[in-house]
């Protein structure tokens, strides 16, 4: 049987163990049931999301859809002047 180590601060292992513990549970049964279910899914358990500025998720569609983009440009130097002029 393989160990596994992983650091984390003290607050959010007690936090972590009084969850688990709450849930009839020991801290290294819930990582073994989080790794069962990662494996059987072939990726995480849960949706992963990031909170983004909306200006920025506007961007990345706007580059994928190639719309609303400017240029070309010949130049660093005029992508970043028309960067400023905005």
């Amino acid at each position: 049987m393989a160990n596994i180590q992983v650091r984390v601060n003290d607050e959010l292992k007690a936090q972590a163990d009084t969850l688990f513990s709450s849930l009839g549970l020991d801290t290294s049964t819930a990582v073994r049931i989080f790794l069962t279910v990662a494996v059987e899914n072939n990726g995480l358990p849960f949706e992963v999301r990031h909170s983004l500025p909306e200006s920025f998720r506007q961007a990345v569609y706007d580059t994928r859809n190639r719309v609303n983009l400017h240029g070309p440009y010949n130049s660093a130097e005029e992508a970043v002047k028309a960067m400023l002029e905005e």
